[in-house]
């Protein structure tokens, strides 16, 4: 088996921990964090109030946010690769919470510092109101705000004490100058476990350092590691469902067989994952030869390593092929990860990669009815404001498509033509890395089988075909990056108890 991308380099690793410590899931290093702050240190004052004892909550005060439940992992959920999740929550008065106000005796301050495991963890009364989900400020049913971020006085204080409800410690909150509307008796809780992860997410987030459990591939790894779902089994079974997308975050390729005769076939398998997005090929397309065809794929010609939809301002994210037909020689797909290639073109010249990364090149579909057109680099990084070097920083997204590229528009000439160059050279270094025989993959598919692709990182491309010897078509159609991900969200916490986003693991919430 591949390892998981690595995120940063170890000089880079190495240069982090010089500059700041790393921030990882365990709570222990965010405890050394929160250590460090001197702030914390001149806001942990002892008051009467840090002394209290939990008191139990009035049947008046508005209902707790729910507690998150991990259900039980099976043995394919704990292979999966996640950082280690904090310790659980101790049940010690003193040790789970002990709010204090910035300003001792016990009156209101801007900033509430909350013994969190033995630790002081530090809030400002602005996240804690705005965080309020009693249900004068949301909507039960939807989830969504009342108010508004921008409604919350800039001069709002508040003072806290520790409460339990139904065996859970929670701060209590009351605010002077509150949100315009609210009466006095408005109370806010938050229970400990909702604020640790609060905190523990803000400072997983400012570290840097991200989750990813992207596997590299070439030929030989895609072989061995290649996933094919039986297609009842996709429809029925949301466990093989899971376990299938969670594959496809991983390698960006997946196949399915035994799929149905049907022109409907591509929307049930798509619409397992969410809505279909529609572009002006239509809900769904159809990929065979024609005369005067408006797209290259619609032509038995060869069709080189691509990305589809790069003229638009957000290509789609999946890409899924069904076979309908397959009965003429020839047609067969190729495969390459174009994430392994721009690794591989790091390692061998961080000067071409960074060419990659700074060079705008310009995509564009320009006919009689449609004209679309978007300049973007080659290589796109997650942002990461510690660090200016591209070099350091993770892929986000590559894009390839010299069949829809159009001219340049910057750099074309005069004091900018070395740039240009440049760019040509890196340009050829990454083709060699992409087309590479011992990194392509290549599948003729059959009748009955699909393939579903990460669009934003697997290139794929077709050999030519004899279309006066029989017939070839396969129906198409997309599906976006948000419902991709928001079903993944779903199943993961379903099925593992957490889920991530922007690089961050983070525990599931009822």
């Amino acid at each position: 088996m591949s390892t998981p991308l690595p995120i940063l380099s170890s000089k880079l690793a190495q240069a982090c921990s010089l500059r700041r410590p790393v921030i990882r899931a365990g709570l222990t290093n965010t405890k050394r964090a929160c250590s460090r702050r001197p702030f914390l240190t001149s806001l942990w004052a002892t008051t009467s109030r840090a002394r209290a004892s939990p008191e139990p909550a009035s049947s008046s005060s508005p209902a707790p946010p729910a507690s998150s439940s991990r259900p039980p992992q099976t043995q394919s959920q704990t292979s999966r690769q996640t950082p280690p999740s904090p310790p659980p929550t101790s049940r010690s008065n003193e040790n789970v919470v002990t709010p204090t106000p910035d300003h001792q005796h016990d009156s209101p301050a801007k900033h509430i510092a909350v013994s969190i495991d033995g630790d002081p963890r530090t809030f400002d009364t602005v996240f804690l109101r705005d965080s309020c989900s009693c249900t004068q400020c949301m909507d039960p049913h939807s989830k969504q705000k009342l108010f508004q971020t921008a409604d919350i006085p800039e001069d709002i204080e508040a003072e806290c004490k520790a409460v339990v409800h139904q065996g859970k410690h929670m701060v209590e909150i009351q605010w002077k100058n509150d949100v315009k509307g609210y009466a006095s008796d408005h109370r806010t809780r938050h229970s400990i476990d909702w604020l640790r992860r609060a905190s523990n997410t803000e400072l997983l987030l400012r570290g840097g350092v991200r989750h990813d459990e992207r596997v590299l591939w070439n030929r030989d790894i895609i072989t061995r590691n290649n996933k094919w779902i039986d297609y009842a089994d996709w429809m029925g079974q949301d466990q093989v469902l899971f376990d299938a997308l969670s594959h496809l975050n991983k390698y960006g390729i997946l196949f399915l067989k035994n799929v149905p005769d049907s022109e409907e076939s591509v929307v049930d398998i798509a619409g397992r994952i969410g809505i279909l997005e529609e572009t002006f090929y239509g809900r769904t397309w159809d990929v065979r030869s024609k005369k005067k065809a408006e797209n290259i794929a619609y032509t038995p010609q060869f069709l080189g390593l691509h990305m589809d939809l790069l003229y638009t301002s957000n290509p789609p994210h999946l890409q899924l092929l069904h076979s309908l037909r397959a009965r003429t020689s020839g047609g067969e797909s190729f495969f390459s990860d174009s994430f392994h290639a721009a690794r591989l073109l790091q390692q061998k010249s961080a000067f071409h990669f960074r060419t990659l990364c700074t060079f705008p090149v310009t995509y564009h579909y320009h006919h009689p009815t449609h004209h679309y057109h978007y300049t973007r680099p080659t290589i796109e990084l997650y942002p990461y404001p510690k660090y200016s070097e591209p070099t350091n920083l993770a892929i986000h997204h590559v894009n390839w498509s010299p069949p829809f590229q159009g001219p340049f528009e910057a750099r074309i000439g005069g004091e900018h033509q070395t740039t240009l160059r440049n760019y040509l050279s890196a340009a050829h270094a990454f083709e060699k890395l992409i087309s590479a025989e011992e990194n392509l993959f290549e599948y003729r598919l059959n009748e009955g089988e699909c393939v579903i692709f990460d669009n934003r990182r697997v290139l794929h491309a077709r050999k030519a075909f004899d279309a006066t010897q029989g017939e070839r078509w396969l129906k198409g159609t997309y599906v976006a990056d948000d419902v991709f991900y928001s079903k993944l969200r779903v199943l993961e916490e379903r099925y593992t108890g957490q889920w991530l986003a922007d690089g961050v693991v983070r525990p599931a919430t009822e």
